[in-house]
């Protein structure tokens, strides 16, 4: 099972039209853009699909819709993570996960626990979870950093929780976790711009946002990092690296639902609180994707 998550996964937008609904037509646009560019996997309901503002119909909807698109093509990663550790259990225990393989888990937010909160609040979870868990860390949106020491316990602990998607940033502690993890506990970077330098360093692969435009070119990168070809793998990272920067400039998904757009795949509509991003960067956006589909 943890061999299937290696590679590159994509976290899936979620498209919408201009009044607001989901837009499954583009939707399904962008999941054979991602099948046909060679992705590994699928990630859907995470961060970048705008989940928080999805109503649980919605919800309900968007997963079944994958599921009959991808057809068992892919593996499918269905996100489902929140602060409230019981409601989570409670969906668990509930809801039906057919067609998926794994489970992608954030790190509680806002009420910012103690590292042994986040432990019992993932102990919880493994022990009800039908599907295999991936742990996601990510302090820049959660507000709280997961330590290596508490990755490293809870990977030991329980064997369904099979990896973790790190996106705190913190090489030291990645590298922590490389160093001393189980051995096949899947350590997957929750970064682009910092995928490759960690695929040398041992990571398994992404779960990316820009594979979502460039599904081709990013998962070429990662195989080619995963096989040791490091010569060949940062050529692809630093064609990439301006657009990334770019992409990120004011925030995700604004940045890349406005390349989406520009490729044609979807329209550029977020839910508020979020907002398209300013004309400027949208242009620079534009000139950095001309350059990339020049080369």
């Amino acid at each position: 099972m943890n061999s299937t998550f290696k590679g590159t996964g994509v976290a899936l937008v979620t498209p919408f039209h201009k009044q607001g609904t989901i837009d499954f037509g583009s939707l399904e646009k962008l999941i054979e853009h991602c099948v046909s560019g060679g992705v590994n996997y699928l990630v859907v309901q995470g961060t970048t699909a705008e989940t928080a503002t999805l109503t649980r119909e919605e919800k309900l909807a968007l997963a079944q819709f994958v599921v009959d698109t991808v057809d068992k093509r892919l593996p499918l990663v269905m996100g489902l993570g929140g602060n409230n550790t019981q409601e989570i259990v409670n969906i668990l225990r509930t809801h039906s996960f057919e067609g998926f393989d794994a489970i992608l888990s954030v790190t509680p937010y806002y009420n910012k626990p103690q590292q042994r909160g986040l432990y019992l609040h993932y102990k919880s979870i493994a022990v009800v979870s039908p599907l295999p868990i991936i742990m996601y860390n990510v302090p820049s949106r959660t507000s709280v950093n997961m330590k290596a020491e508490t990755t490293l316990e809870l990977a030991a602990d329980f064997d369904n929780i099979i990896g973790i998607k790190e996106a705190s940033g913190n090489i030291e502690q990645i590298m922590d976790i490389l160093r001393q993890k189980p051995k096949d506990f899947l350590v997957i970077s929750g970064d682009d711009l910092l995928t490759m330098p960690l695929l040398s360093m041992g990571c398994d692969g992404v779960i990316s946002v820009v594979a979502n435009a460039y599904p081709a070119e990013f998962s070429t990168m990662v195989q080619l990092g995963l096989k040791g070809d490091v010569k060949k793998a940062r050529e692809i990272h630093f064609k990439l690296t301006e657009f990334t920067k770019a992409l990120f400039a004011d925030g995700n998904p604004a940045g890349i639902k406005a390349a989406l757009e520009i490729k044609g795949l979807i329209s550029n509509n977020l839910r508020l609180p979020l907002v398209k991003i300013e004309k400027p960067l949208y242009n620079q956006i534009s000139a950095f994707m001309q350059e990339l589909d020049a080369k």
